[in-house]
């Protein structure tokens, strides 16, 4: 085990939505350690991007009320000030938004975008710009210093996530948080994507919380899996385990679903129904109308967290086949 870096312990999100308080996360509990990748996977609307913006605080307090610990090298960040929580942000923990074009100026230079993140630390425009051109060459892209001077709607998908990786690192942050990073982009750029995150992790010690659906990703580069299911951990294991040995219905369902190498394989298997919308409070398991072993006791208790062994953990009140 390394170092822990991120500490999440019984984090809760609930939005105030007018017609009661929505649970978005519950009791979320994981650790991230300095150079690794951690990875949140589930459907959409199961509360990663919402734990991700936890972490950032980002959230609208006026209608998130948030509780549990948030523990960045040992300090809470929900107890932090807004002053202090802007030096943490950027500086110590950068963020990837899913979409790069929704996050870049459309009216200002690329370059000069990841020059404004630089020269936040009271660096000159000059080698903040010189400092540009090189992030520019460490995310591959190509003819630096004319890519500086383009402006947003004039890159590719790709060129314009690459710019927000860019920005991230501009200020070396030891946490990068990546929601979706290779969402919209094909094959061959998302390769190139993940060969950076690679890099990164090699070259810099840098630690990652990646979000995303796709297990291709999830099995390339993440060290440790978080299986999200309606605001829920409800496993969570190293890579190899959970790959080899997915014990939670859902995570289960979530592998079946993957697409097959061979026809012969069959058909696509779906997961009937729809991640729940949880008002107040809520009694028993929140994956059991979805699951095909519920029994009385899923309806009637919420399970909690357990050990199967050493690092695997599963939140389901048995084992099933």
């Amino acid at each position: 085990m390394g170092e822990n870096l991120l500490q999440i312990k019984n984090l809760s999100v609930d939005f105030n939505v007018g017609d009661g308080m929505l649970s978005a996360v519950h009791d979320l509990s994981f650790d991230i350690d300095r150079g690794s990748v951690y990875a949140l996977v589930g459907e959409s609307g199961c509360g990663k991007t919402t734990s991700a913006y936890s972490v950032m605080r980002l959230l609208d307090e006026s209608t998130a009320a948030v509780s549990g610990k948030i523990l960045f090298k040992d300090n809470d960040l929900l107890k932090l000030n807004s002053r202090s929580m802007e030096d943490v942000r950027g500086r110590e923990i950068g963020m990837i938004f899913q979409n790069p074009l929704d996050s870049l100026n459309p009216v200002y230079r690329s370059g000069f975008q990841v020059a404004e993140a630089i020269m936040i630390d009271k660096i000159g425009r000059q080698k903040a710009w010189e400092r540009v051109i090189d992030l520019y060459r460490q995310v591959q892209i190509p003819d630096s210093r004319r890519r500086a001077q383009s402006f947003p709607h004039e890159l590719s998908g790709g060129m314009r996530q690459r710019v927000m990786i860019a920005m991230m690192l501009s200020r070396r942050p030891e946490l990068l948080i990546c929601d979706e990073p290779t969402t919209a982009l094909d094959v061959t750029i998302e390769a190139q994507i993940l060969d950076i995150i690679k890099d990164l992790k090699s070259g810099f010690n840098t630690a990652f919380l990646m979000i995303t659906h796709n297990f291709g990703i999830v099995a390339e580069i993440a060290d440790r899996i978080g299986v999200m299911y309606a605001g829920e951990l409800v496993e969570e294991g190293d890579v190899f385990t959970v790959f080899d040995n997915p014990t939670h219905p859902y995570t289960k369902a979530l592998l079946r679903a993957l697409p097959r190498q061979s026809k012969k394989q069959g058909l696509l298997k779906t997961i009937e129904g729809v991640v729940p919308r949880i008002l107040g409070s809520f009694q028993g398991c929140r994956f059991e109308n979805r699951c095909v072993h519920a029994r009385e006791l899923c309806r009637q208790s919420a399970p909690s967290l357990r050990q199967l062994e050493q690092g695997h953990f599963i939140r389901c009140h048995g084992e099933v086949e």
